[in-house]
C-alpha cells in the first residue's frame, strides 16, 4: 500500500521554487560555472535541436559555447506554474518562461517554453537532476 509523503515545510517550498532564480541569475552574468553548479554531478540538459547533455561538466562547456555565441547578450526567465513532491528529497517542477533576446522585455511567442525540472536534495541544497523544455507554440 503506498504512503503519502508529508508535506515540505515552506523554507523547503520556497528553496525548491527558488531553483529557476538560480539559472536566471547566472543566464544574466552569461556565468557557465553558476549555470552548471545549479545541477547535481550527474545532471541531465535536454533541449529543442537535439541537446542532450549528462553531466555537470557538459552543461559547463554546452553554456560556455551558448554565451560566446546564440545567447550572447540574452536573458532567461521563467515563473513556476505548479510543484510536484515526489519524496522529501525529490520535487517536479514545471514553469513557464523563455529567452529574452537583446533588447526584448516580453518572451515572444516563438522563444516560450514550458520545461520540467526535476529538483533533488544534495548536501542540504536543492539541485537540478534533470531539466527539459519545450516550445509552447
Amino acid at each position: 500500500m503506498p504512503t503519502e509523503t508529508a508535506r515540505p515545510a515552506a523554507e523547503d517550498m520556497a528553496a525548491m521554487q527558488a531553483v529557476p532564480s538560480r539559472i536566471v541569475a547566472a543566464w544574466a552574468d552569461n556565468d557557465p560555472d553558476a549555470f552548471a553548479e545549479v545541477f547535481t554531478e550527474d545532471g541531465s540538459l535536454i533541449l529543442p535541436g537535439d541537446v542532450f547533455l549528462t553531466s555537470r561538466e557538459q552543461i559547463r562547456a554546452f553554456m560556455k559555447a551558448a554565451y560566446a555565441g546564440p545567447y550572447k547578450g540574452t536573458r532567461v526567465t521563467g515563473e513556476p506554474q505548479a510543484i510536484k513532491v515526489l519524496g522529501p528529497d525529490a520535487a517536479l517542477l514545471i514553469t513557464k518562461g523563455g529567452v529574452l533576446m537583446p533588447g526584448e522585455t516580453e518572451v515572444s511567442a516563438e522563444q516560450l517554453i514550458r520545461a520540467t525540472w526535476t529538483l533533488k536534495r544534495v548536501g542540504g541544497e536543492w539541485r537540478l537532476t534533470a531539466y527539459q523544455n519545450t516550445r509552447v507554440n
